[in-house]
């Protein structure tokens, strides 16, 4: 029974893990957020699949609805990359 039960939240881990460790989640914190711009500011460190230093700056977001879920002073996680030539978020959660 135990075996079961290890096996099935080891399994459950497993799955969960790939879309958060493919190593494009960045931290940052939430400066400022534009709703009726679909842009949000944020203070972040390295974005390696931009080849991006830290720095504090303004990205659009793929989806406005985004912004919805976060406010000014909150720490998340994102992902960036460039959409239609202009660096983008693609993915938020709350994070560290």
């Amino acid at each position: 029974m135990l075996k079961k039960i290890v096996s099935a939240v080891l399994a459950a881990i497993l799955f969960s893990i790939p879309a958060w460790a493919d190593g494009n989640m960045v931290k940052a914190e939430v400066v400022k957020v534009d709703k009726p711009a679909g842009k949000i500011t944020l203070k972040h460190g390295p974005i390696k699949n931009l080849d991006m230093d830290a720095m504090t700056m303004v990205f659009r977001v793929a989806d406005p609805t985004m912004l919805d879920k976060v406010k000014a002073g909150d720490r998340i996680e994102f992902e960036a990359d460039r959409v239609n030539g202009a660096i983008t978020v693609t993915k938020i959660g709350k994070g560290h």
